[in-house]
């Protein structure tokens, strides 16, 4: 899953850019109001962790921009401006949620995964997809009821299909979505990823749609 980060303060930006990172987020930060408009505007993200105070472009601003132009991903407002006042015009300019400094990064982190969770029409941290089930709270994954060990980048790869339901995912989106803007990736290393995958856990865990990319389970109608 990939996370946009927008926090002036270098300090506080570096802890929740590690703590999403250790939950399994590939994370692109900023720390600058009109380039975290720009990049909510071009790229896309499946949620996004956005502070007020910024220089250029406060949060607010950049907010109703990216609402204004259709972007629809789920954000997450986080601020020191805590009265209830500032919260009712964050979630009215189209946050999904706002969580006033100082947080724990614990809460942050479970806000964030309610958020995706709830824009894949998914209910519960635990996620079932055929033969595997991945629990997102734990980042952990059973096959057949078993435990699998799986490396962060295969959770990742398992964890964006699973919040797809009844999509087949092309391999330039599954890269966009596993590697971010940091790594050079491209539908080659997703190819070499998939193919691994089925060799560790069996060839109809993931299946294809020729044309169209790979799914979980069943296939889609």
């Amino acid at each position: 899953m990939r996370a946009l980060l927008v926090e002036d303060d270098p300090d506080v930006g570096a802890d929740i850019a590690g703590a999403l990172g250790a939950a399994g987020f590939v994370v692109d930060a900023t720390e600058d109001g009109v380039d975290a408009w720009y990049r909510g505007d071009v790229e896309d993200y499946d949620v996004a962790v956005l502070d007020l105070g910024l220089p250029r472009l406060d949060g607010l601003s950049v907010l109703r921009r990216w609402r204004a132009a259709g972007r629809a991903f789920p954000v997450l407002i986080v601020s020191a401006r805590g009265d209830w006042t500032e919260k009712v015009e964050g979630i009215e300019t189209g946050a999904d949620d706002y969580l006033a400094k100082p947080f724990e990064l614990g809460e942050l982190i479970a806000r964030v995964r309610a958020l995706t969770r709830r824009a894949a029409g998914l209910a519960t941290p635990l996620l079932a997809c055929g033969r595997l089930v991945l629990d997102t709270r734990r980042m952990s994954a059973s096959l057949d009821g078993r435990p699998i060990r799986l490396s962060p980048l295969e959770f990742r790869f398992f964890d964006y299909l699973a919040h797809q339901p009844g999509r087949s995912v092309p391999a330039g989106e599954l890269a966009d979505h596993l590697y971010g803007t940091c790594e050079a990736a491209d539908t080659n290393a997703i190819e070499a990823l998939v193919m691994r995958l089925r060799r560790k856990f069996g060839a109809d865990l993931i299946e294809t749609r020729r044309g169209f990319g790979y799914f979980l389970g069943a296939a889609p109608a």
